[in-house]
């Protein structure tokens, strides 16, 4: 009888995870899909942040939001990986950025989900560009503490490579931004400015 090796499985990557939330909003439902594809504290926002099992509608919308990948950015170790990239829906065209952190069966959850409304969608390649984080050790991570009154929180892959942080005002102006060890120093890679509603 002959011996077969079987390969393991490749880990799922965090794009891999975000087409399967986006296919499950159309095939279970928009708010299920959120709930199912999210860490039990994980934030959106309202715009003031807001737990989103807490705040999302029990009912599903009949038209869905879609929206796809085009930049992933990614901890050396794997553990967190920021995506973001065009949404549209049926009055409307925007951006989303998603914070994934891999959960310990190996799949990505997603802890913070934001964006916003675009006059014009962002440009979607026919590829995702992965940036990934340098294995090199980093440094220690500078910890970012806004002054009051603004809600804030932040996180860092396992390994320290990738560092993310949110603060929102008290009108709903909210920034985001990730930076990334590049193995000499953190670059911010990512930064959303959303400005407060009118």
């Amino acid at each position: 009888m002959a011996l077969m090796l079987l390969a393991a499985q490749d880990p799922e990557t965090a794009i891999e995870a975000e087409r399967a939330f986006n296919r499950s909003t159309q095939t279970e439902g928009q708010w299920t899909a959120f709930r199912k594809y999210s860490t039990p504290d994980a934030v959106i926002f309202t715009p003031q942040p807001a737990k989103a099992h807490e705040v999302l509608p029990k009912a599903d919308p009949k038209l869905t939001v879609q929206w796809w990948p085009a930049e992933s950015i990614v901890s050396c170790d794997g553990s967190v990986a920021v995506n973001t990239g065009p949404w549209v829906r049926p009055k409307g065209v925007g951006y989303f950025t998603t914070v994934w952190v891999r959960q310990s069966d190996g799949h990505y959850k997603w802890v913070y989900d934001g964006g916003d409304e675009l006059a014009v969608p962002r440009a979607l390649p026919e590829k995702p560009v992965v940036r990934r984080a340098s294995c090199t050790a980093p440094g220690a991570v500078a910890t970012r503490i806004p002054p009051a009154p603004l809600k804030s929180d932040s996180g860092a892959s396992a390994d320290g490579s990738l560092v993310w942080s949110w603060q929102v005002d008290p009108q709903g102006a909210r920034i985001f931004e990730v930076r990334m060890w590049n193995g000499k120093r953190f670059e911010t890679v990512l930064r959303d400015d959303v400005a407060a509603a009118k």
